[in-house]
């Protein structure tokens, strides 16, 4: 019986250095049957300021709980870590990468609600999770949940954030339906996350609003610089590419 795992961290910072601080969990199996988690954890590296200000999470609160790998969580997920099952995440390079650093390697199927909501919902000028839980009207499902599995939600709270994610889940999982109706609709968000996307505009740099295809006829040496110099995503590294190889 396949078990999907929602995740979610909270951490001492963005950074290469910076480790988990609280990690939030719903675990769900194919009878919709939950099983939560939600845990502070210790760590030697201290909470930056501007991280404390997002989650307010302090020093104090974390003092003389367990380490991440010590936690009931990432003994479970442990237990998990096979083929059949799913990790699922909203930004999963982050969080993924986060649990990496404490010597997790995944060996389940990967679906990032945030690659999937960029597939199928196109329309919606952004994709973070706390517009989505508006723009979609999670919120007015979100209290009955939240009442049901005894949980408080706000934003930027480990286990609040993975209850408006398992919501988001299902309103993906409805779309997925709708647009592949012949295929399983786990299966498809999980090749959806691996899939690479066209962008149309840039959203950074000299040619933010600029449409990339036009870039590419006119400053052919910027994009050149670009894709050797910069860190570009899945998706910007897919459409330079894909434009580039049109046009010569």
């Amino acid at each position: 019986m396949a078990k999907y795992i929602l995740f979610d961290t909270e951490t001492t910072g963005n950074q290469e250095e910076d480790r988990i601080i609280q990690v939030g969990a719903m675990i769900v199996n194919t009878k919709g049957e939950v099983e939560i988690f939600d845990e502070l954890c210790s760590t030697v590296l201290p909470i930056k300021i501007e991280a404390m200000a997002v989650h307010g999470i302090t020093p104090n609160l974390i003092e003389g709980k367990a380490a991440f790998t010590e936690t009931n969580f990432y003994k479970t997920l442990q237990s998990l870590n096979n083929q059949e099952n799913f990790l699922i995440a909203h930004n999963m390079p982050f969080d993924l990468g986060m649990i990496e650093k404490e010597g997790f390697v995944s060996q389940m199927k990967i679906i990032d609600t945030l690659r999937v909501a960029k597939h199928l919902l196109p329309e919606q000028k952004s994709k973070a999770l706390q517009y989505l839980r508006y723009a979609l009207e999670l919120y007015k499902e979100e209290q009955v949940e939240a009442k049901k599995y005894h949980i408080s939600i706000k934003a930027h709270d480990a286990i609040g954030d993975v209850l408006v994610m398992k919501l988001l889940l299902s309103k993906l999982v409805s779309l997925a339906k709708e647009k592949f109706p012949d295929a399983n609709p786990m299966e498809k968000m999980e090749e959806l996350t691996k899939t690479p996307i066209l962008v149309e505009t840039f959203t950074f740099g000299k040619y933010k609003g600029k449409k990339i295809r036009d870039i590419c006829n006119s400053d052919r040496g910027y994009i050149n610089w670009m894709q050797k110099n910069m860190d570009l995503d899945m998706d910007m590294k897919y459409t330079l590419n894909k434009i580039m190889g049109d046009i010569q």
